[in-house]
């Protein structure tokens, strides 16, 4: 059975994360064939394993591009790459109660794959990530406060 959001939530698409083996190439693609341009970042997060940079056309865009890259042998995008060669791998949601919404989450049948952690490239805000029975990977980012 579904467990509808409550409003309290505040769900907001924030980016769509993709994997790949290094920041520079694909930032320099989709700037040259789609006008993008880094927003924020490079940032290296030690505790992910990773460095990211965004993305946008403009100001007006819904959501981000999150570039994801690994910065350690065993970081944990190195998988996703060796699988498949990259490519989109998750949607992030931001949320105004990222523990409320892990308890909704749970009662949706999903799996907490990390727990809340603060991130680098968030200013310190939290991320968590969860595993739906369909195969898929969100991440949550705590909304500004």
């Amino acid at each position: 059975m579904i467990v509808e959001p409550p409003d309290s939530l505040g769900f907001k698409l924030l980016h769509v994360g993709v994997a790949v083996s290094s920041l520079g190439p694909t930032t320099e693609l989709l700037s040259n064939l789609f006008g993008y341009r880094v927003v924020s970042g490079p940032f290296d997060d030690p505790i992910q394993k990773v460095t990211v940079n965004f993305l946008a056309k403009s100001d007006s865009d819904v959501a981000e591009i999150e570039l994801i890259a690994p910065i350690t042998e065993d970081s944990p995008i190195r998988s996703m790459l060796a699988k498949d060669g990259g490519g989109a791998y998750h949607l992030c949601f931001e949320t105004s109660d990222i523990d409320g919404a892990l308890t909704h989450a749970k009662k949706n049948g999903c799996i907490v794959v990390s727990p809340p952690v603060p991130a680098v490239a968030f200013q310190g805000r939290r991320i968590a990530w969860i595993y739906t029975r369909s195969r898929q990977l969100f991440e949550l980012v705590e909304a500004r406060s």
